[in-house]
């Protein structure tokens, strides 16, 4: 009886276990995993405390030359600065591990997003990787979008042409502007998952 009750115990632990950490996987049409993190500018910002809003995450890294594509064109800013202006929160991620390719500090990151003439709501320092690893982020930029009941309904890459080249982009599909077009519109984000590309996100382990 008392291996019989020790056994039941274990099961049930298991499967709670395995449940919290089912909750935490970034799946689309799931949570989003909740995450608070450092902000260049000093501030903490608490994924819970924009529940209504919709939430966009961008893995970056400056170095990337992927990532140098899509701003030096234009192409990132411009997505940025048309979601925020419609009340959409734009979060950059920096999850570059210390002494890695693309790690900076807050001040750092901010000079070079008004370089860039970039526009994101705020930039989140991951150096740790916790945020990143929580949403299982893969390359910069990898895009997450997140609805404003806290659902995940998008997580891919920004277009569907995988290349450093700048001529590229007018010819590419553009997922996220396509995802933000279907929420707008009421619809599920008829592409929610794609795959992403660009340099390795350089985690700390």
């Amino acid at each position: 009886m008392l291996i019989r009750h020790l056994l039941k115990i274990a099961l049930i632990g298991f499967v709670s276990f395995n449940s919290l950490s089912a909750s935490a996987e970034a799946t689309i049409g799931k949570p989003a995993p909740a995450f608070s993190g450092a902000a260049a500018d000093g501030s903490t910002v608490n994924l819970s405390a924009l529940k209504g809003k919709t939430v966009v995450l961008e893995w970056t890294n400056h170095d990337c030359p992927y990532v140098k594509k899509h701003y030096e064109s234009g192409n990132i800013p411009s997505l940025q600065k048309e979601a925020t202006a419609k009340g959409i929160v734009w979060l950059q991620v920096i999850t570059s591990a210390p002494g890695s390719q693309g790690n900076v500090d807050g001040k750092t990151a901010i000079q070079i997003n008004a370089y860039n003439n970039a526009k994101p709501t705020n930039t989140l320092l991951d150096a740790d990787g916790k945020i990143g690893k929580a949403y299982e982020a893969q390359t910069t930029p990898h895009i997450f979008i997140i609805n404003p009941q806290g659902v995940l309904v998008y997580k891919g890459g920004i277009d569907s042409i995988a290349s450093t080249n700048k001529n590229d982009i007018s010819r590419a599909e553009n997922y996220v502007k396509a995802a933000f077009s279907d929420l707008a519109a009421g619809k599920p984000v008829a592409k929610s998952s794609t795959k992403p590309y660009g340099c390795s996100v350089k985690y700390s382990s």
